[in-house]
């Protein structure tokens, strides 16, 4: 079936999909040459129509173990071409059989070559995706009024409901999370490290969480854009030097609002598998995973007292990690994946150490 993908600034795209439909999302794109699973599976691309820039998707197929949460989140993905086989001996089915089963919008046939380019020029910005109408002054009024409206609220599908128990519990120690996305992998990775999980809804009261007397509090990613957002930085600013803290990526951003700083829109964000990161403690940079369009402003981290940025971006000098040994914080915008098989991200553990000091 012919679709149109129909961007805010007028610019169009044509393609095809399988279903009648109509999808608006803010419309991003990710760098990375595998992890199409992972990515519509990530809670921080609720709604967004995500573009993948490598052109052939589904060559190795998929498999649950590889999912990062229980849904598919992103509003539609963008492809070049749509592998008719997949080889992979950890493969259960099919891209196609697995987006038919999560009801995944999939546009295809789509010169994302010349898509990628256009975003990266503008920047980021709203779209539709279409099988109904090809009338660019009815695509582009819906657009507008989706951005004027009042933007939706997915943290509240995103997050658990209530406090929820992940591992063994007993003598082991506990962590306190705060969900704003979890995903597998870093579930995965705490649990390997032997401490059992306290997960909590995303507008958890400060109180609440230091009642369980937790060894420390990891927020995690999430989608950045939203309007409930404010009411965890309130949360988060009382808990300041009350336990350890980590933020993630999202997590990171409301870790450094809460402390005072600003967090500023990116043209494009980074979003992919090869990002550089410079740490001053070495000469040595490392290959981060990242998927974020807002970044922590330095000019106004820095005037925070006992604030240490410890990680920049190579490319482009944005805050990647801080770190304020006196409250006990360490925020990453980054995602500390595994760097290997049941391997733990340094991040992790020097965290662990962290709440050790108390």
């Amino acid at each position: 079936m012919k679709a149109i993908l129909m961007l805010q600034d007028g610019r169009s795209f044509s393609g095809e999909t399988l279903n009648s439909t109509e999808r608006i999302g803010e419309v991003i794109f990710n760098t990375a040459v595998v992890g199409y699973q992972e990515m519509v599976t990530d809670p921080a691309n609720a709604g967004k129509i995500l573009v993948l820039t490598y052109p052939l998707i589904g060559n190795y197929g998929v498999a649950p173990k590889f999912n990062e949460s229980l849904q598919c989140w992103a509003g539609g993905v963008v492809v070049k071409e749509i592998s008719r086989i997949y080889s992979n001996w950890q493969a259960k089915k099919s891209f196609d059989d697995f987006s038919r089963e999560h009801n995944l919008l999939v546009m295809h046939s789509v010169d994302t070559r010349a898509l990628t380019v256009h975003l990266r020029n503008k920047g980021a910005m709203p779209g539709i995706i279409s099988t109904r109408s090809t009338v660019a002054r009815e695509l582009l009024a819906k657009i507008e009024a989706w951005r004027k409206n009042k933007p939706q609220c997915f943290l509240s599908k995103i997050s658990v409901t209530k406090p929820t128990l992940v591992g063994k519990t007993g003598s082991r120690p506990h962590l306190a999370v705060l969900d704003l996305g979890i995903t597998a992998g870093i579930t995965n990775q705490l649990l390997a490290l032997g401490f059992s999980l306290q997960i909590f809804p995303y507008n958890t009261a400060a109180e609440e969480i230091l009642r369980s007397r937790p060894r420390g509090l990891i927020i995690t990613g999430g989608p950045e854009d939203e309007p409930e957002l404010s009411k965890v930085v309130a949360n988060v600013k009382v808990l300041l030097g009350r336990l350890p803290v980590l933020g993630i990526s999202c997590g990171h951003q409301i870790l450094a609002v809460a402390l005072g700083a600003k967090i500023i829109k990116m043209k494009v964000g980074h979003r992919g598998l090869n990002y550089p990161m410079y740490q001053g403690r070495s000469y040595k940079a490392e290959i981060t995973a990242q998927n974020h369009g807002w970044t922590v402003d330095a000019n106004s981290l820095v005037k925070i007292k006992g604030v240490k940025i410890t990680g920049y971006n190579l490319n482009d000098r944005t805050v990647e990690e801080m770190e304020h040994r006196k409250l006990k914080l360490i925020g990453v915008q980054y995602y500390p994946a595994s760097p290997g098989f049941n391997e733990i991200n340094s991040v992790f553990k020097r965290f662990i150490r962290m709440t050790k000091e108390r």
